[in-house]
């Protein structure tokens, strides 16, 4: 069985969450760790990663930009993040693709996003810039995410990486 590490970083908590159902879903030697605890060579010692963030501006946090880019070549690995954006829409891909550009070295087996509430700073602070008003609108009724449905999506999807990465 392969060792797997789940990795994460998380402002609001829902990304943390996240990672905790994928953490509990796979089966296996497995370490739950927020990137900001990850050092350089830990990365080698584990055959799938599964990483996770949330969006910031339709994009991918700096931490977690870095990071990305320093995977070692080769590496199977699945990406997850949580958002304010109706799960689906462009502004939901957009920090996904870009993610999946920043770790091309790596052999991607797919990837998962749901909606998070987003925190009441950040609305506030997008409220008031009219190119951000239609979003800050739809990223209030993200306030239940991730829910249960979310949980049990993000579940599955671990499971099902984690079969790809043995058949690989």
């Amino acid at each position: 069985m392969a060792k797997i590490l789940v990795a994460y970083f998380s402002k609001t908590g829902n990304t943390k969450k996240i990672a905790e159902i994928i953490y509990k879903t796979i089966e296996g030697t497995k370490t739950l760790k927020p990137i900001n605890e990850i050092e350089n060579d830990d990365i080698s010692r584990f055959e799938l990663l599964y990483v996770g963030f949330p969006v910031y501006s339709h994009s991918v946090p700096y931490i977690v930009e870095t990071f990305l880019k320093n995977l070692p070549s080769g590496k199977k690995m699945a990406l997850f993040s949580t958002h304010g954006s109706l799960t689906g829409s462009r502004l939901s891909r957009e920090a996904l693709e870009y993610a999946t550009i920043l770790a091309v070295n790596t052999k991607i087996l797919g990837t998962f996003s749901c909606r998070g509430k987003v925190s009441l700073q950040a609305l506030e602070i997008l409220q008031k810039s009219p190119e951000h008003k239609a979003w800050s609108e739809m990223a209030v009724s993200a306030n239940t995410h991730p829910d249960e449905n979310d949980l049990e999506d993000a579940g599955a999807f671990a499971k099902w990486i984690q079969t790809l990465a043995i058949t690989d």
